[in-house]
This record gives structure tokens, sequence and C-alpha cells, in this order.
């Protein structure tokens, strides 16, 4: 039976039977696996900590002939949201841990299983490092939920009113139910983007994780952007996401 290690992100995990459990992880040139992680409930000492949601870590795992799932042998954590939310204040690590959860589901709930997809996975890794590295949390949501939608061509365009042409800059609005921007006077609705969420929008574009962290948005401009992205991603996925609810009700 063949070993494999491969860089990965854990996305979840399950109870199997009465000491193992089942982890979900995604790795860059094999796509998601499953794989049994054998006496993970009772033992910590293979695993320890690695089995937080999000957690980077070198993975070594044996396929076996005619099984889905996998045996996991070890997974060795390079970055971690559960070490990275030690030291912090109550509400400051249950926010890490929080996003971490929420930005391990959208990338289980988009990544096919053994489909490899390398810009997916580097979005998960980039975004879980700069999770561990503190700064704006809530930047770095927007951030991975917009690429998130654009990766997966998603994300309506930006360039201009869907409907006449005109420029975004000052302001747009989500048409409820399509995937369309248009301006602020071909549309109306309650997803409304203003001038200064466009303005972020354009940082997301082109800044790394680490600097959108640092770059002190405007609190309302990004709860605009988050109710934005929260309405694409209940379109395209046509169910809301757990975690979702869960960090905004671990909010001050």
């Amino acid at each position: 039976m063949p070993t494999h290690g491969a860089d990965a992100i854990v996305l979840r995990t399950y109870r199997y039977g009465e000491a193992d459990r089942i982890v979900v992880f995604l790795t860059q040139d094999r796509g998601k696996r499953r794989g049994v992680a054998k006496n993970a409930t009772k033992s910590r000492r293979r695993f320890g900590g690695a089995l937080e949601s999000l957690t980077l870590g070198r993975v070594s795992y044996v396929e076996r002939e005619g099984r889905e799932l996998v045996l996991l042998e070890r997974i060795e954590p390079i970055e971690s949201p559960l070490r990275a939310a030690m030291g912090r204040g109550d509400g400051d690590a249950a926010s890490v841990l929080g996003h971490a959860s929420y930005f391990a589901e959208l990338l289980d709930a988009w990544s096919p299983d053994a489909m490899a997809n390398e810009r997916l996975f580097r979005l998960g890794a980039s975004v879980g490092e700069a999770l561990c590295r503190g700064g704006s949390v809530e930047c770095l949501a927007r951030y991975f939920e917009y690429w998130l939608l654009r990766l997966e061509g998603v994300y309506p365009a930006l360039g201009g009113c869907a409907r006449c042409g005109e420029s975004l800059a000052a302001g747009a609005v989500l048409v409820t139910g399509e995937w369309h921007m248009v301006c602020r006077g071909c549309g109306t609705g309650p997803l409304k983007v203003s001038r200064e969420a466009m303005a972020i929008l354009r940082q997301l574009a082109t800044w790394t994780p680490a600097a959108v962290t640092q770059s002190g948005a405007d609190v309302g401009a990004l709860r605009e952007l988050e109710a934005v992205h929260a309405r694409l991603i209940a379109m395209h996925l046509d169910k809301d996401l757990r975690s979702a609810r869960v960090v905004r009700e671990l909010r001050p």
C-alpha cells in the first residue's frame, strides 16, 4: 500500500466509531480527501491540535485498494489557528477559531472530491497563514470571500453597471436573485455597496492577505460587503453556512 506525503489543509473532522475520527483535508496535488485518524479521539500523541479546522500541515497517509477512506499516519502542523488563538483574550481567540471554521467550511463546500485545484489550495493556505499572524479578521474574511467567488467565476463584474455601463466607483447595488451589479441610478434594494466599500474591493483585488489585515478598513463598509458576499454564496451553494452564523454571534 503506497504512502503519500503532501501539504494539506484540514477542513473538518467527525467521530468514527469509539476512538477514531474521519478527517476531511484538502491537498494541493490530489484535491479533497477523507481519511481515518486511528484513536484520535482518545490519544492526542500523533495528531494533537493538528485536527483543528484550517490547520496547514504536512500529511502522511496510506491509500488502501478498493477503499475511499485513506489511513492517516500523521499530520505535522505548520500553521494552526489553535496555536494562534493561545495567549489572546477570550473574544479575540473565539473570533480566530470561528473564522477558521468559516473559511474551512467554504473551502469544503467548493472543493470537489479527489480533484486538484491549486489556486483554491493556495488561497486557503495564504489566508490561514494571515489569520495566524494577527490583524483585522473581518478584512481577511472579505478578502477570502471575494477571491473564492472570483476564482470560481461567480463574482459579478465590477467594471461598469450591468444595465447602462456607467462606472460603479460611486456605489452599486447587487440585483437580488441575479449575478449583476448595477449603479445606484439603475437599481434599488437592500444590498448596496457604498463608495467606501467599492474602494475596499479595489484593494482586495490587488493586495496580499497580510496587507489586507493591516488596512484598517471602515467597519460599516466591510459589513456591506459581508451582506453582498453572503447573498452570492447562498445563491451559489443554495444554503446558508452554519459557521457564518456563529461568526456573527461571536461579535461583541
